[in-house]
Order: structure tokens, then sequence, then C-alpha cells
């Protein structure tokens, strides 16, 4: 009898054995899942973007506004009848204060 029990406790543990941790076993498609999560979250981004770039070469080739709009960002380019005016953020700005500029100035004299 004892040997009976210890032999279906082998068999079912041979049984569950591709179950859990075969080939097509719950851990594989576990992770199996996951990826598929991950790449269709991938592919969402990417679909996001071709869709952009779709609607930016589409806009390139019908209209003048965008071949407009990248002469301006991209090359600096302006009208005839514009003027060109830049803008510094004092706060990025790498030109010394006054201050910083009169007090080396008093160093050096």
């Amino acid at each position: 009898m004892r040997w009976l029990t210890a032999a279906l406790v082998a068999l079912l543990v041979v049984i569950q054995y591709p179950l859990w941790i075969g080939k097509g076993g719950w851990f594989r498609v576990s992770a199996l899942e996951k990826q598929v999560q991950v790449q269709l979250d991938t592919n969402i981004k990417l679909k996001t973007r071709n869709d952009a770039l779709h609607a930016d070469v589409k806009d390139l080739q019908t209209g003048t506004e965008a071949i407009e709009e990248r002469a301006r960002a991209e090359l600096g380019m302006v009208k005839a009848d514009e003027i060109y005016v830049q803008v510094i953020d004092p706060s990025r700005s790498t030109i010394s204060s006054p201050k910083r500029i009169a007090s080396t100035a008093d160093a050096i004299n």
C-alpha cells in the first residue's frame, strides 16, 4: 500500500510538471503575457509617432505653411517685410552683471 501511495504521488508530480514549469506552463504564459503588454505599449507609442510624422509629411506635401514654419525654426529665415526680434532670458544669460564687472575692475586698479 505504501508503494502505491508513493507511485500515485510521483505520478501526480509528473503530471503537474508540464502544467507549472513546462514549455506551455503557467509561469511561461505569465511571462509571455507581460511581454505582450510591453510590446502593445511600445506599439501604441510608435503608432502615435508615425501618425504625427504622416500628418507632417502630408502637410509638407500639400501646403506652404509647414515649409515656411520649418524654414523659420530650423534655418532662421524671415520674410522680406518682417523684422526679426530676439528675446534673451536674463536668468539664462551668460553675460556678467554690471556689479560683477565693476567689482572686477576695482580689483584690477
